[in-house]
């Protein structure tokens, strides 16, 4: 179903983060911008959708307005804003959030003053856009930050803190589909393998809490069309109903610790990545009669010896899409055959 492609080489290696790589289509241009991780930089490339063409830019973040220092940089993603695009990065000190092509930085927030978590680090990772200004991060403390991002300009303003988990936040997914009103806008994840599911608006309501079935992490989650989807430690992929929290499938999908999950929402594939050198490409769709959720396994890629830390859809259709790997200096490419 698909083949490797020409890869998009990378200055520095991914690390071994959950979710370590972020990408950005540009239809119009016929390219794509990608971002990963290595400590204190964000690698960033832009490369044709032949893999032709890659320019190369090293984002260093910054802590604070007066530019000084650096940190450890936890998750770099795009978030896709109906009005904008903003580049927000985590890290052990705070929030930045630059322009799309990572050129200014717009808004920075400090974590100073946060409590840890006993024998835990300071520190914010998961990212998402939600509804049409709201872009959401999570915390080391188990809080997600709400920030309330207006069309332009740099007048970002936190506008709520979510606290309804009790473990640090592993990452945020956003509905991907148009919802029904009073629908599932946000789902997060946390160390425990708790889930919250979130309805947006001035403020978030909690629609419903999922508590651990194991004692897996979840590393990565999504949401699309209503369904939660959530990968785990232990390998598994679950997938539940948002409205209500019901488990409707449990797939054992990898051998080991699985990183990154990507939703492709016009096709409804979903990607999953893990540490046993294994990426996956599923199908997800409901019965039209009975409206279970069924799941189609489709595709299997094998990059040897490889901890896959990094997996994203290059297109909404789920024709292409990307890996990373810990100490890979590539951007691995698959395209369908």
């Amino acid at each position: 179903m698909y083949r490797r492609g020409r890869g998009v080489l990378l200055k520095e290696s991914a690390l071994a983060l959950y979710n370590n790589l972020s990408v950005l289509p540009l239809p119009a241009k016929q390219l794509a911008y990608f971002a990963c991780v290595h400590g204190g930089t964000v690698n960033l490339v832009s490369a044709a959708d032949d893999g032709l063409g890659a320019s190369h830019r090293q984002l260093q973040a910054k802590e604070g307005s007066l530019g000084v220092g650096a940190s450890a940089i936890t998750q770099a993603a795009w978030c896709v804003l109906p009005s904008r695009v903003l580049l927000v990065l985590t890290s052990r000190k705070g929030i930045q959030m630059y322009e799309s092509d990572g050129s200014v930085m717009v808004y920075w927030h400090a974590l100073e003053g946060m409590e840890a978590l006993p024998g835990q680090a300071v520190f914010a990772r998961g990212i998402a856009a939600s509804g049409q200004r709201f872009v959401c991060v999570g915390t080391s403390s188990g809080s997600v930050l709400v920030f309330d991002v207006p069309s332009k300009g740099t007048n970002i303003t936190l506008s709520e803190v979510l606290e309804k988990h009790c473990s640090s936040i592993t990452d945020v997914g956003a509905e991907l589909c148009e919802r029904p009103e009073g629908g599932a806008d946000l789902v997060t994840a946390d160390d425990s393998g708790a889930l919250c599911v979130w309805c947006a608006g001035d403020k978030f309501k909690l629609i419903t809490r999922i508590t651990p079935v194991s004692e897996s992490t979840c590393s990565s989650v999504k949401l699309w069309n209503g369904v939660i989807v959530a990968g785990y430690g232990n390998g598994q992929i679950r997938l539940y109903e948002a409205a209500s929290g019901t488990l409707r499938a449990e797939v054992n999908a990898h051998a080991r610790w699985i990183y990154a999950l990507d939703l492709a929402p016009h096709s409804g594939k979903l990607l999953s990545a893990a540490e046993d050198s294994f990426v996956q490409v599923w199908k997800l769709s409901r019965n039209s009669d009975t409206q279970d959720i069924e799941v189609e396994h489709c595709h299997t890629e094998c990059v040897a010896d490889t901890l896959l830390c990094g997996a994203r859809f290059c297109d909404p259709e789920g024709s292409t899409f990307a890996v990373t790997g810990f100490e890979l200096s590539e951007i691995i490419r698959f395209v369908q055959a």
